[in-house]
Protein backbone atom coordinates (compact mmCIF):
# COMPACT_ATOMS: atom_id res chain seq x y z
CA UNK A 1 0.00 0.00 0.00
CA UNK A 2 1.51 3.30 -0.94
CA UNK A 3 0.73 6.44 1.58
CA UNK A 4 1.31 10.04 0.30
CA UNK A 5 5.27 10.48 1.20
CA UNK A 6 4.26 13.99 3.22
CA UNK A 7 2.48 11.65 5.45
CA UNK A 8 5.86 9.53 6.27
CA UNK A 9 7.46 12.70 7.00
CA UNK A 10 5.72 13.34 10.29
CA UNK A 11 5.27 11.73 13.73
CA UNK A 12 2.14 10.95 15.76
CA UNK A 13 1.01 13.46 18.52
CA UNK A 14 2.96 12.27 21.93
CA UNK A 15 1.02 14.24 24.03
CA UNK A 16 -2.12 12.63 22.98
CA UNK A 17 -0.89 9.09 22.69
CA UNK A 18 0.47 9.19 26.48
CA UNK A 19 -3.56 11.37 27.36
CA UNK A 20 -5.03 8.25 25.72
CA UNK A 21 -3.23 5.50 27.66
CA UNK A 22 -3.24 7.23 30.62
CA UNK A 23 -6.91 6.70 30.48
CA UNK A 24 -7.04 3.39 28.72
CA UNK A 25 -5.07 2.27 32.09
CA UNK A 26 -7.75 4.26 34.16
CA UNK A 27 -10.53 2.46 32.48
CA UNK A 28 -9.23 -0.88 33.11
CA UNK A 29 -8.90 0.08 37.07
CA UNK A 30 -5.38 1.08 36.89
CA UNK A 31 -4.84 3.87 39.34
CA UNK A 32 -2.91 6.20 37.00
CA UNK A 33 -2.08 9.41 37.86
CA UNK A 34 -1.99 11.82 34.41
CA UNK A 35 0.49 14.87 34.65
CA UNK A 36 0.29 14.34 30.45
CA UNK A 37 -2.83 16.56 29.28
CA UNK A 38 -2.49 19.95 28.12
CA UNK A 39 -5.88 20.63 29.50
CA UNK A 40 -7.70 22.72 32.37
CA UNK A 41 -9.61 20.05 34.36
CA UNK A 42 -12.01 22.87 35.13
CA UNK A 43 -15.89 22.72 33.73
CA UNK A 44 -16.73 25.39 31.13
CA UNK A 45 -18.07 28.01 32.75
CA UNK A 46 -22.14 27.99 32.86
CA UNK A 47 -22.92 31.36 31.32
CA UNK A 48 -20.38 30.32 27.92
CA UNK A 49 -22.02 26.21 27.64
CA UNK A 50 -25.88 28.06 28.45
CA UNK A 51 -25.60 30.25 25.35
CA UNK A 52 -24.81 27.08 23.25
CA UNK A 53 -27.25 25.15 24.73
CA UNK A 54 -29.91 28.35 24.13
CA UNK A 55 -28.49 28.16 20.06
CA UNK A 56 -29.52 24.36 19.95
CA UNK A 57 -32.65 25.33 21.11
CA UNK A 58 -33.48 28.03 19.15
CA UNK A 59 -32.25 25.85 15.74
CA UNK A 60 -29.08 27.70 15.69
CA UNK A 61 -27.78 24.50 13.96
CA UNK A 62 -26.73 25.70 10.58
CA UNK A 63 -24.03 26.88 8.29
CA UNK A 64 -22.42 29.78 9.00
CA UNK A 65 -19.94 32.07 6.74
CA UNK A 66 -16.38 29.63 6.79
CA UNK A 67 -14.67 32.05 8.79
CA UNK A 68 -17.14 31.96 11.26
CA UNK A 69 -20.05 34.23 12.81
CA UNK A 70 -19.97 38.19 11.77
CA UNK A 71 -20.84 38.74 15.67
CA UNK A 72 -18.11 36.18 16.62
CA UNK A 73 -15.14 37.83 14.46
CA UNK A 74 -16.66 41.54 15.47
CA UNK A 75 -16.31 40.48 19.50
CA UNK A 76 -12.44 39.12 18.95
CA UNK A 77 -11.44 42.19 16.99
CA UNK A 78 -12.75 44.18 19.78
CA UNK A 79 -10.90 42.02 22.30
CA UNK A 80 -7.69 41.86 20.19
CA UNK A 81 -8.03 45.98 20.11
CA UNK A 82 -9.02 46.09 24.00
CA UNK A 83 -6.34 43.37 25.52
CA UNK A 84 -3.77 43.30 22.85
CA UNK A 85 -3.77 46.90 21.44
CA UNK A 86 -3.68 45.26 17.75
CA UNK A 87 -6.53 46.95 15.59
CA UNK A 88 -7.74 44.39 13.11
CA UNK A 89 -11.16 44.36 11.18
CA UNK A 90 -13.48 41.53 11.66
CA UNK A 91 -12.60 40.91 8.01
CA UNK A 92 -9.29 40.07 8.88
CA UNK A 93 -9.97 37.34 11.64
CA UNK A 94 -11.12 33.90 11.46
CA UNK A 95 -12.56 31.55 13.60
CA UNK A 96 -10.69 28.27 13.40
CA UNK A 97 -11.50 24.63 14.74
CA UNK A 98 -9.19 25.31 17.84
CA UNK A 99 -5.75 27.18 18.39
CA UNK A 100 -4.21 24.22 16.58
CA UNK A 101 -6.31 24.21 13.07
CA UNK A 102 -5.57 28.09 13.30
CA UNK A 103 -1.68 27.58 13.67
CA UNK A 104 -1.73 24.65 10.42
CA UNK A 105 -3.82 27.15 8.37
CA UNK A 106 -1.82 30.15 8.83
CA UNK A 107 1.76 27.82 7.79
CA UNK A 108 -0.50 26.86 4.87
CA UNK A 109 -1.37 30.41 3.73
CA UNK A 110 2.05 31.46 4.07
CA UNK A 111 4.88 28.89 3.35
CA UNK A 112 5.58 27.09 0.26
CA UNK A 113 7.72 23.62 -0.25
CA UNK A 114 11.36 24.52 0.25
CA UNK A 115 10.68 27.35 2.52
CA UNK A 116 11.99 27.35 6.08
CA UNK A 117 10.06 27.65 9.62
CA UNK A 118 12.70 28.85 12.58
CA UNK A 119 11.24 26.99 15.56
CA UNK A 120 12.79 27.66 19.25
CA UNK A 121 13.25 24.26 21.39
CA UNK A 122 11.39 23.10 23.14
CA UNK A 123 8.73 23.72 21.14
CA UNK A 124 5.08 22.67 20.84
CA UNK A 125 5.24 19.14 19.27
CA UNK A 126 3.27 20.14 16.48
CA UNK A 127 4.66 22.85 15.03
CA UNK A 128 7.66 21.19 13.23
CA UNK A 129 4.77 18.83 11.48
CA UNK A 130 2.82 21.28 10.72
CA UNK A 131 5.64 23.01 8.87
CA UNK A 132 6.27 19.68 7.06
CA UNK A 133 2.52 18.74 6.05
CA UNK A 134 2.94 22.33 4.56
CA UNK A 135 5.73 20.92 2.51
CA UNK A 136 8.48 23.43 4.42
CA UNK A 137 11.13 22.40 6.55
CA UNK A 138 11.83 22.86 10.43
CA UNK A 139 14.93 25.20 11.68
CA UNK A 140 15.31 23.80 15.02
CA UNK A 141 16.82 26.56 17.37
CA UNK A 142 17.98 25.20 20.33
CA UNK A 143 17.40 26.87 23.53
CA UNK A 144 19.35 26.45 27.18
CA UNK A 145 17.96 26.39 30.51
CA UNK A 146 20.18 29.13 31.62
CA UNK A 147 18.55 31.86 29.43
CA UNK A 148 15.02 30.64 30.75
CA UNK A 149 13.96 28.32 27.58
CA UNK A 150 13.98 31.40 25.56
CA UNK A 151 15.57 31.94 22.29
CA UNK A 152 17.79 35.09 21.66
CA UNK A 153 17.99 37.49 18.45
CA UNK A 154 21.38 36.81 18.14
CA UNK A 155 20.68 32.71 17.57
CA UNK A 156 17.34 33.89 15.37
CA UNK A 157 19.81 35.82 13.25
CA UNK A 158 22.25 32.93 13.25
CA UNK A 159 19.47 30.68 11.85
CA UNK A 160 18.27 32.92 8.61
CA UNK A 161 19.01 31.04 5.40
CA UNK A 162 17.79 32.92 2.06
CA UNK A 163 15.10 29.82 2.58
CA UNK A 164 13.66 31.59 5.67
CA UNK A 165 9.87 31.90 5.27
CA UNK A 166 8.56 32.42 9.06
CA UNK A 167 9.41 32.32 12.58
CA UNK A 168 7.27 30.71 15.62
CA UNK A 169 6.70 32.17 18.88
CA UNK A 170 4.60 30.88 21.14
CA UNK A 171 4.56 33.24 24.91
CA UNK A 172 4.12 32.01 27.30
CA UNK A 173 5.10 28.63 26.15
CA UNK A 174 4.18 24.76 26.02
CA UNK A 175 5.80 23.27 27.38
CA UNK A 176 8.06 25.65 29.41
CA UNK A 177 5.81 27.89 30.42
CA UNK A 178 8.61 30.54 29.65
CA UNK A 179 7.44 33.97 29.01
CA UNK A 180 9.04 36.44 26.78
CA UNK A 181 9.83 39.99 27.84
CA UNK A 182 8.92 42.82 25.86
CA UNK A 183 12.30 43.73 25.30
CA UNK A 184 13.38 40.20 23.98
CA UNK A 185 10.24 40.10 21.82
CA UNK A 186 11.15 43.68 20.12
CA UNK A 187 14.51 42.42 19.92
CA UNK A 188 13.25 39.09 17.68
CA UNK A 189 10.72 41.27 15.53
CA UNK A 190 13.46 43.40 14.88
CA UNK A 191 15.55 40.53 12.85
CA UNK A 192 12.27 39.26 11.54
CA UNK A 193 10.98 42.77 10.17
CA UNK A 194 14.78 43.05 8.12
CA UNK A 195 14.50 40.22 6.37
CA UNK A 196 10.81 40.22 5.90
CA UNK A 197 10.08 36.76 7.88
CA UNK A 198 6.46 35.90 8.42
CA UNK A 199 5.63 35.54 12.81
CA UNK A 200 3.19 33.01 13.84
CA UNK A 201 2.77 34.76 17.51
CA UNK A 202 0.94 31.79 19.01
CA UNK A 203 -0.38 33.68 22.22
CA UNK A 204 -3.17 30.69 23.32
CA UNK A 205 -2.26 31.15 27.03
CA UNK A 206 -2.02 34.67 26.65
CA UNK A 207 -4.32 34.74 30.36
CA UNK A 208 -2.26 32.08 32.21
CA UNK A 209 0.42 34.30 33.34
CA UNK A 210 2.17 34.62 37.00
CA UNK A 211 4.22 36.89 39.01
CA UNK A 212 3.42 40.55 37.46
CA UNK A 213 4.37 39.32 33.98
CA UNK A 214 3.04 40.94 30.89
CA UNK A 215 2.02 39.25 27.86
CA UNK A 216 2.53 41.60 24.54
CA UNK A 217 1.36 40.65 21.34
CA UNK A 218 4.12 40.75 18.92
CA UNK A 219 1.78 42.38 15.98
CA UNK A 220 1.40 45.62 18.30
CA UNK A 221 5.24 46.84 18.04
CA UNK A 222 4.49 48.37 14.76
CA UNK A 223 3.10 48.64 11.36
CA UNK A 224 5.79 46.15 9.76
CA UNK A 225 5.37 43.43 12.61
CA UNK A 226 1.49 43.99 12.12
CA UNK A 227 1.58 43.18 8.29
CA UNK A 228 3.75 40.37 8.90
CA UNK A 229 2.17 38.64 12.02
CA UNK A 230 -0.13 35.97 11.98
CA UNK A 231 -1.87 36.59 15.75
CA UNK A 232 -3.26 32.73 17.07
CA UNK A 233 -5.25 32.47 19.90
CA UNK A 234 -8.59 30.57 20.97
CA UNK A 235 -10.89 29.38 23.51
CA UNK A 236 -9.55 26.17 24.53
CA UNK A 237 -7.27 27.66 27.68
CA UNK A 238 -8.53 30.44 28.80
CA UNK A 239 -12.45 29.37 29.12
CA UNK A 240 -12.06 25.12 29.76
CA UNK A 241 -12.95 25.08 26.42
CA UNK A 242 -10.80 22.04 24.72
CA UNK A 243 -13.47 19.52 23.55
CA UNK A 244 -15.41 23.19 21.86
CA UNK A 245 -12.28 23.43 19.35
CA UNK A 246 -13.00 27.29 18.86
CA UNK A 247 -9.28 29.28 17.89
CA UNK A 248 -9.18 32.08 15.39
CA UNK A 249 -6.25 33.60 13.29
CA UNK A 250 -6.19 37.68 12.98
CA UNK A 251 -3.62 38.35 9.91
CA UNK A 252 -3.23 41.28 7.03
CA UNK A 253 -5.76 41.39 5.05
CA UNK A 254 -4.74 38.97 2.20
CA UNK A 255 -3.84 36.92 3.98
CA UNK A 256 -7.05 36.44 6.20
CA UNK A 257 -8.71 36.16 2.92
CA UNK A 258 -6.41 33.13 2.21
CA UNK A 259 -7.18 31.10 5.03
CA UNK A 260 -10.84 32.06 5.02
CA UNK A 261 -10.76 30.18 1.40
CA UNK A 262 -8.32 27.08 2.77
CA UNK A 263 -10.40 26.53 5.81
CA UNK A 264 -13.82 27.45 3.02
CA UNK A 265 -12.12 23.84 1.44
CA UNK A 266 -10.94 21.58 4.01
CA UNK A 267 -13.29 22.36 7.63
CA UNK A 268 -15.91 25.04 6.55
CA UNK A 269 -17.31 26.80 9.82
CA UNK A 270 -16.63 25.76 13.34
CA UNK A 271 -19.36 24.11 14.64
CA UNK A 272 -22.42 27.39 14.53
CA UNK A 273 -23.90 26.65 18.58
CA UNK A 274 -20.42 26.43 19.78
CA UNK A 275 -19.72 29.74 18.08
CA UNK A 276 -22.07 30.79 20.63
CA UNK A 277 -20.69 29.80 23.61
CA UNK A 278 -17.25 31.94 22.11
CA UNK A 279 -19.41 34.97 21.97
CA UNK A 280 -20.50 34.49 25.44
CA UNK A 281 -17.39 34.16 26.71
CA UNK A 282 -16.05 37.33 25.11
CA UNK A 283 -19.19 39.41 25.95
CA UNK A 284 -20.48 38.52 28.94
CA UNK A 285 -18.68 39.55 32.23
CA UNK A 286 -17.26 36.71 34.37
CA UNK A 287 -14.44 36.08 36.72
CA UNK A 288 -14.05 32.62 35.36
CA UNK A 289 -10.30 33.35 33.78
CA UNK A 290 -9.14 35.23 36.89
CA UNK A 291 -10.57 32.21 39.31
CA UNK A 292 -8.61 29.64 37.23
CA UNK A 293 -4.90 31.08 36.93
CA UNK A 294 -5.61 31.89 40.62
CA UNK A 295 -5.31 28.08 41.30
CA UNK A 296 -3.19 27.36 38.10
CA UNK A 297 -0.89 29.81 40.23
CA UNK A 298 -1.14 27.64 43.81
CA UNK A 299 -1.05 24.20 41.57
CA UNK A 300 2.36 25.78 40.14
CA UNK A 301 4.29 27.17 43.42
CA UNK A 302 2.96 23.64 44.80
CA UNK A 303 4.42 21.39 42.01
CA UNK A 304 7.73 23.61 41.84
CA UNK A 305 8.44 22.96 45.65
CA UNK A 306 7.85 19.48 45.67
CA UNK A 307 10.44 18.99 42.50
CA UNK A 308 12.89 21.42 44.36
CA UNK A 309 13.04 18.10 46.73
CA UNK A 310 13.76 15.56 44.46
CA UNK A 311 17.30 15.03 43.85
CA UNK A 312 18.49 14.83 40.91
CA UNK A 313 15.90 16.90 39.10
CA UNK A 314 16.07 21.14 38.18
CA UNK A 315 13.49 22.74 36.69
CA UNK A 316 13.06 26.56 35.67
CA UNK A 317 10.31 28.12 37.41
CA UNK A 318 7.55 28.19 34.44
CA UNK A 319 5.83 32.13 34.44
CA UNK A 320 2.78 31.21 32.05
CA UNK A 321 0.91 28.39 30.95
CA UNK A 322 0.10 25.13 33.01
CA UNK A 323 3.24 23.18 32.45
CA UNK A 324 6.96 22.41 34.02
CA UNK A 325 9.20 20.83 31.92
CA UNK A 326 11.97 19.22 34.72
CA UNK A 327 15.08 18.31 33.60
CA UNK A 328 15.81 14.44 34.38
CA UNK A 329 18.88 13.73 32.25
CA UNK A 330 20.94 13.16 35.79
CA UNK A 331 19.20 9.54 36.19
CA UNK A 332 21.12 8.26 32.69
CA UNK A 333 17.70 7.36 31.11
CA UNK A 334 16.40 9.02 27.96
CA UNK A 335 12.97 10.92 28.08
CA UNK A 336 10.88 7.90 26.72
CA UNK A 337 12.16 5.37 29.16
CA UNK A 338 12.30 7.55 31.95
CA UNK A 339 8.37 8.56 31.23
CA UNK A 340 7.78 4.41 30.16
CA UNK A 341 9.33 3.06 33.40
CA UNK A 342 7.29 6.10 35.53
CA UNK A 343 4.23 4.80 34.20
CA UNK A 344 4.64 1.07 34.40
CA UNK A 345 6.32 1.26 38.16
CA UNK A 346 4.66 4.11 39.56
CA UNK A 347 1.34 4.63 37.52
CA UNK A 348 2.38 8.29 36.96
CA UNK A 349 1.74 9.55 33.17
CA UNK A 350 4.59 12.46 31.92
CA UNK A 351 5.21 13.49 28.25
CA UNK A 352 8.75 12.88 27.30
CA UNK A 353 10.45 15.84 26.22
CA UNK A 354 11.94 14.60 22.96
CA UNK A 355 8.05 15.31 21.79
CA UNK A 356 9.03 18.83 22.24
CA UNK A 357 12.58 18.89 20.79
CA UNK A 358 14.37 17.97 24.23
CA UNK A 359 15.53 14.93 25.34
CA UNK A 360 17.11 15.67 28.74
CA UNK A 361 13.60 17.06 30.42
CA UNK A 362 9.97 15.87 30.63
CA UNK A 363 6.96 17.96 30.72
CA UNK A 364 4.25 17.66 33.36
CA UNK A 365 0.87 19.67 33.73
CA UNK A 366 -0.33 20.93 36.18
CA UNK A 367 -3.86 20.82 35.45
CA UNK A 368 -5.41 18.64 37.68
CA UNK A 369 -6.06 19.25 41.59
CA UNK A 370 -3.48 19.80 43.72
CA UNK A 371 -4.48 16.47 45.88
CA UNK A 372 -3.35 15.03 42.41
CA UNK A 373 0.10 16.69 42.64
CA UNK A 374 1.02 16.03 45.71
CA UNK A 375 0.18 12.17 45.24
CA UNK A 376 1.70 12.42 41.88
CA UNK A 377 5.22 14.07 43.12
CA UNK A 378 5.20 11.33 45.96
CA UNK A 379 5.58 8.73 43.13
CA UNK A 380 7.67 10.46 41.40
CA UNK A 381 10.21 10.79 44.32
CA UNK A 382 10.15 7.47 44.95
CA UNK A 383 10.70 6.47 41.42
CA UNK A 384 14.13 8.81 41.66
CA UNK A 385 14.89 7.91 44.80
CA UNK A 386 15.01 4.02 43.19
CA UNK A 387 16.98 5.35 39.95
CA UNK A 388 19.49 6.51 42.39
CA UNK A 389 20.08 3.92 44.65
Amino acid sequence: MQLAERTQKIAPSLTLSVDSKAKYLKSEGVDVIGFGAGEPDFDTPDHIKLAAAQALAEGFTKYTPAAGMPELRQAIAEKLKNDNHIDYKPSQVVVTCGAKHACYNAIMAVCDPGDEVVIPAPYWTSYPEMARLAGAEPYIVETTEENGWKMTAAEFQNAISPRTRMVILNTPSNPTGAVYSEQELAELVEVALEDDIYILSDEIYEKTIYDGEKHISVASFSKKAYDLTLTVNGFSKSYAMTGWRLGYVAAAEPIAKVIDTIQGHTTSNPTSFAQKGALAALKEPSTCVEDMVKEFDARRKLIMKKLSEIPGISCVEPKGAFYVFPNISSFGLSSTDFCTKLLDEKQVAAVPGIAFGDDRCIRLSYACSQETIENGLQRISAFCAKLKS
